[in-house]
């Protein structure tokens, strides 16, 4: 005779919520859904624990010390506050790091440190695992796109930079990474969500405190997102162009194809707050006897004109 176990599955504890990547209200929210803090005391204990991970860096609730040790020590039941792994780190005589980055199995992304860029140091950070524009000249776009980074992963290659750099407490002074650039693996404009809320926490004052002005964001001519962009962001644009003439672009950069230059400059004209303080930025990569002729030069010259 077959016996049949109709008793309840055991139940699991729950695994504990990631805090980076929370806005301010989602961090109060989780706090009072928790169980931990009362609404009364929610925004308090959120502006709390926001400082310590954004402005001092700290991922261990027990140094938190400006909240009580039973809050402390009941923290890490609920939440967690971690980085990406680090798979590996090279460091070029000039000081410039690169680091590929694990955040779950199979979630693998890049992202470089370049120091002395002018008076900068600037962090090109991932917004995609992979990508679905396949630019030719492109090493990410021969790799399928596998998802979207969440604004925890755009966010968390920065506190990793800070953590190996020793940059906490955050500070305005003697700063070495300065700005932000995303400009690293995927198109920023069709993971816009997560990039926007990433902005957001990476320009938070009380934080990580990087000014939306030191934070750029390039596309290769999603027309359609780049009023968006400066709209949700008010962060600098930057254009991957690399040629002057829709059938040269066509092939180089094929989401042309559906937004050519006339679309996608007209976008570009309309940017939320266009100014001389506030300049576009292009990019051209030179590819010999292909876009690098005198001519191209002087159509690159009228082509960006004004």
């Amino acid at each position: 005779m077959t016996q049949i176990d109709l008793s309840f599955p055991a139940r699991t504890a729950a695994a504990p919520v990631e805090l980076t990547g929370l806005d301010r209200q989602e961090l109060a929210a989780a706090l009072v859904e928790s169980g931990l803090v009362e609404q009364g005391k929610a925004r308090m204990r959120a502006e709390q624990i926001w400082r310590w991970m954004y402005h001092y860096g700290v991922t261990d609730f027990a140094a938190m010390s400006t909240m009580a040790k039973d809050l402390r020590a009941a923290l890490p039941e609920k939440f967690r506050v971690t980085r990406p792994e680090i798979v590996e780190r090279q460091v070029s005589v000039d000081g410039t790091r690169k680091y590929l980055l694990r955040s779950a199995p199979g979630i693998e992304f890049e992202c470089v440190f370049i120091p002395d860029v002018g008076r900068s140091g600037a962090l090109c950070v991932s917004s995609q695992v992979g990508c679905t524009l396949t630019c030719t000249f492109c090493h990410t776009g021969t790799q399928k796109l596998v998802r979207n980074l969440t604004a925890a992963e755009i966010v968390g290659q920065i506190m990793v930079v800070r953590d190996d750099l020793q940059e906490w407490p955050s500070s305005n002074e003697n700063r070495a990474l300065t700005n932000i650039v995303f400009m690293g693996m995927g198109e920023p404009l069709l993971n816009l969500d997560n990039v926007a809320k990433a902005i957001d926490i990476i320009s938070d004052g009380d934080g990580i405190s990087i000014g939306r002005r030191r934070m750029t964001v390039s596309t290769a001519g999603v027309a359609p997102k780049i009023g968006e962009l400066g709209e949700r962001t008010n962060a600098m644009l930057a254009i991957s162009l690399h040629a002057t003439n829709d059938a040269l672009r066509n092939e180089l950069v094929p989401i042309n194809k559906k937004y050519p230059l006339k679309e996608l400059f007209a976008a570009i004209k309309a940017y939320p707050e266009l100014s001389n303080a506030k300049r576009v930025t292009f990019e051209y990569v030179m590819l010999k006897g292909v876009n690098d002729s005198l001519a191209e030069a002087k159509a690159l010259v009228q082509l960006i004109k004004g």
